[in-house]
């Protein structure tokens, strides 16, 4: 039977093995759509930067446009208006200046812009449901992009001939000046002449008019001249400066001109080219034929996508437009053919990409489902065993709390000796029983895989040497010597699970004790090796004892399994103490073993790892003194069992406490409603009302935070995980230790009397710091109301999902819910320890591991999220005030 429950633990970690597995794959598959996200990001910025730039090259395209019409009719009187065209260099210099002035705004719009980009990546966060829309039109951006570069291209391209003709232009205006200066020159000349020429005035009018008609015919002829040739090379370099294939045709679809790049395309010289069909250089000729002849009735054809003969079919767009002469009348058109390889390749692989991930996705969620179901089944054979623990626990603690409660006080009275034996006798009783019942809760836990381990720093020689004097009766008794060898090497405060440390070595010193009848004990403890981190520590026990037979070795450490068949008859016992050190030690990536002789005597031996660190040791408890400071503690006990009142009464009377009895938590309730109390000791199964509705009620509805010390007959964990989680203070097993019960009321009252002080002085210090959102924000108020609305309105229902899915160990749930609130503690400048905390919390849901300080935790983060909901309304009434 043991076996069998044993496979049920191990089927149980194997399936969450897998389930971890992949959520890391699905949490990969998400990590890549942030990538495709961040890229998409930078192509609509780049998109933007590309349209302004456009923008730009426009503008001045048509301010260029402008000034070649004006060079033009300047031209025919550049000598009467070259006074004026210096006056135009002097505004074209002032433009030059206004346009620089311009483009500086224009860069500090783009810092700007750049700026918002911050803050719309933090809105990012709070559009997970556009994520597919986004994908979607990341191709549709992509082809916006390439047509914006086409443009963009064609715009630089104008632009250098634009330049190259205003250049030109600048040139002839030189010229013409000149000939202007020699023109004057001569007029000089020809005016000292006049006297000489008189006689031949007639002559030289009729000439000069001759000569008049000719220089207008040569004028006229000239400007006739450049026109033509500018015409032409503007034509020409329109042509070569694309890098796509350019082809003009007429409108048969005959090729008139071509550039190189067709050339290279086709492999062709231009002479071989020209005077060919278009159509012909296409796979798709029909297709080809509809193309030219769509632009010649209505003038214009974009992205048609048809696949060129080049030697390897290559995929391009065809753009085309007609052009005119200078009275309407349409002369050809203009085709050109952009390659889309690259963009039909990444489109592809972008679609693969996706159909892969969601072919994974599918995968990954339909064995999870598997996964989980097989964990379901594992996990409620464990709860049932855990159930009937629990009941079991209960039903033989209940009982156990009077009698050994009870036997304690009857041994502080005034007894005779024989009185005494017995009641000794049933105390002693009654603690081996329990013992047996810890040592199989014990046990369970580990098989179940539910034994939680602590990290807390401690002084480990203090530590072992308070836990041997509890030996100290034994070994006087028992006329034994017990040594202690501690090794000075090992760093005075380590980190590590005190408590089960103790569990381990207590089980062995008393195996020890119990096994030997003379001779000593010795407890050694030796630094293997240390590094920068940890400490790797060997724990010995060595007793003089009876030994352990050599084919029995083996099994010491299995279930039940003792040296001999007569050990439990002799010496008692159940042989589940080394099987529950063993299996504390491997949980705890340690190692156990054993020497031992016949008659000879025993050696138990385990290594464990503890990490260094510089923290100091947490204080442990011990029997405190009532301090003077705390007077008249009132006290709540509520337990419905009549011997258990009668208990807590007579214990609290001892203590010097003013003490209350409510028979449930209804009662409880209406006590504390009436009365004040320091600490309330709370009972777990009651009728009406039981414990954790009450604690719930008392927490959620009252808003009290008195301390609460749960009295429970189950220390499983499944019982003591649900007084956490609904804000109890702590627990005390039954039966109760007084010395435990009185430490733990001492150390509650005490510490809420601190918490009290330190609270009202806290109240005044604000949890939120708005600096980084205004920064963010450029203190933009719309933006900043906006962002704390979204906060406001999501931050409540998160914090209910995490109570929620904590109680219900909803882990998927809690994990989600703690993961969205974490951007917001740096947005809202809360502090880094609340983050680090909800990170923790986070951890903790992948895992299970490590529960120890999450309930605190997560009250921790309900208290500061509800105090951030309060300043943030105020600020956010603020704002809206100020800008109203």
């Amino acid at each position: 039977m043991a076996k069998i429950k044993k496979t049920d633990g191990e089927e149980l970690i194997i399936s969450r093995g897998e389930l971890a597995s992949l959520i890391d794959g699905k949490e990969k598959l998400e990590a890549e759509l942030i990538v495709v996200r961040k890229q998409l990001a930078f192509q609509n910025e780049e998109k933007g930067k590309r349209a302004a730039e456009l923008g730009i090259a426009n503008i001045e395209l048509a301010f260029q446009d402008g000034e070649k019409g004006k060079r033009a009719a300047e031209l025919g009187i550049a000598n009467v208006e070259l006074a004026f065209q210096d006056e135009e260099k002097g505004k074209r210099a002032t433009e030059l200046g206004i346009a620089n002035i311009e483009l500086a705004f224009q860069d500090g719009e783009k810092g700007k812009r750049a700026a918002e980009l911050d803050v719309a990546n933090i809105e990012l966060a709070f559009q997970g449901d556009e994520k597919e829309k986004r994908a979607a039109e990341l191709i549709v951006a992509n082809k916006e992009l390439l047509f914006q570069n086409e443009e963009k291209e064609k715009r630089a391209a104008e632009l250098i001939i634009a330049n190259k003709e205003l250049l030109f232009q600048n040139e002839e205006k030189e010229k013409r000046a000149a000939e202007l200066i020699i023109a004057n020159k001569e007029l000089l000349f020809q005016n000292e002449e006049k006297g000489k020429r008189a006689a031949e005035l007639i002559i030289a009018n009729k000439e000069l008019k001759f000569q008049s008609r000719e220089k207008e015919k040569r004028a006229a002829e000239l400007i006739i001249a450049n026109k033509e040739k500018v015409a032409s090379e503007y034509a020409r370099s329109l042509i070569e400066a694309t890098l796509d294939p350019l082809v003009t045709i007429d409108a048969r679809g005959i090729i008139m001109d071509v550039n190189e790049a067709m050339m290279k395309a086709t492999d062709k010289g231009r002479e071989n080219i020209i005077g060919t069909n278009f159509v012909s250089y296409f796979n798709e000729e029909d297709q080809a034929q509809d193309v030219y002849k769509e632009v010649f009735a209505k003038g214009l054809v974009l992205n048609y996508p048809l696949t060129i003969i080049d030697g390897v079919l290559t995929d391009v767009l065809i753009n085309a437009s007609v052009y005119k002469d200078g009275h309407g009348n349409v002369l050809g058109a203009v085709v050109v053919a952009r390659d889309i390889t690259d963009l039909k390749r990444v489109e592809n692989e972008l679609i693969e990409a996706r159909v892969f991930a969601e072919l994974a996705t599918g995968i990954a969620e339909e064995a999870k489902s598997k996964a989980e179901g097989a964990a379901l089944i594992a996990e409620d054979a464990v709860k049932s065993k855990q159930q009937f623990l629990s009941n079991m626990s209960h039903e033989i603690r209940t009982p156990m709390n009077a009698i050994i409660g009870f036997t304690k006080v009857v041994l502080k009275t005034e007894l005779t000796a024989k009185q005494k034996e017995y009641l000794t006798a049933i105390k002693l009783s009654g603690d081996a029983l329990i013992v047996l019942i810890n040592d199989i809760l014990d046990l369970a836990k580990v098989d179940a895989g539910k034994m939680t381990f602590e990290e807390t720093p401690f002084k480990m020689a203090l530590s072992i040497s308070a836990m041997l004097h509890l030996f100290e009766p034994k070994i006087l008794e028992k006329n034994l010597e017990l040594v202690k060898e501690y090794d000075d090497k090992i760093p005075e405060v380590l980190v590590g699970d005190p408590v089960r440390l103790h569990q381990i070595i207590l089980n062995l010193v008393s195996n020890a004790v119990k096994f030997t009848n003379k001779g000593k004990i010795t407890l050694s403890v030796s630094l293997l090796n240390e590094d920068d981190e940890k400490v790797t520590i060997e724990f010995a026990v060595t007793d003089t004892g009876i030994g352990i037979p050599a084919n029995r070795i083996d099994k010491i450490f299995e279930n039940f399994q003792q040296a001999s068949s007569g050990t439990s008859r002799l010496y008692g016992g159940t042989g589940l103490g080394l099987a529950i050190v063993k299996q504390l030690v491997e949980q705890q990536n340690g190692k156990v073993s054993v020497k031992s002789k016949i008659n000879e005597g025993s050696s138990f031996s385990f290594t464990l790892d503890f990490q260094k660190t510089t923290a100091q040791a947490e204080l442990e408890a011990g029997f405190e003194e009532t301090d003077i400071e705390i007077k008249n503690i009132k006290v709540l006990v509520v337990e419905d069992i009549a011997l258990n009142q009668l208990l807590m009464k007579t214990l609290l009377d001892d203590f010097g406490f003013e003490r209350d009895i409510a028979d449930n938590g209804k009662i409880a309730i209406e006590k504390l409603k009436n009365k004040s109390y320091d600490i309330i000791l709370m009972d777990l199964q009651m009728p009406e009302m039981d414990g954790f509705e009450a604690t719930d009620y008392i927490r959620n509805t009252m808003h009290s935070k008195i301390p609460i010390i749960a009295l429970t007959a189950d220390v499983t964990t499944v019982d003591l995980a649900k007084c956490k989680a609904v804000g109890m203070n702590d627990y005390i097993a039954k039966p109760v230790d007084e010395r435990v019960l009185y430490n733990k009321i001492m150390g509650l009252v005490k510490k809420a009397t601190i918490k009290e002080e330190v609270q009202s002085q806290s109240e005044k210090i604000k949890c939120i710091d708005l600096a980084y959102l205004i920064h963010r924000t450029k203190a933009n108020p719309g933006l900043m109301m906006e962002m704390i609305s979204l906060y406001l309105e999501q931050t409540p229902p998160l914090v209910v999902t995490m109570k929620k899915s904590l109680i219900d160990k909803d882990w998927k749930s809690l994990y989600s819910a703690v993961h969205k609130m974490i951007p917001s503690f740096s947005i809202m400048g809360m502090s880094i320890d609340f983050e680090n905390m909800a990170k923790k919390i986070q951890e903790y849901a992948s895992t299970q591991q490590q529960e120890d300080g999450i309930h605190d935790m997560v009250l921790q983060l309900e208290n500061v999220c509800a105090q951030a909901c309060i300043e943030l309304t105020v600020e956010f009434n603020t704002i809206k005030n100020t800008n109203a």
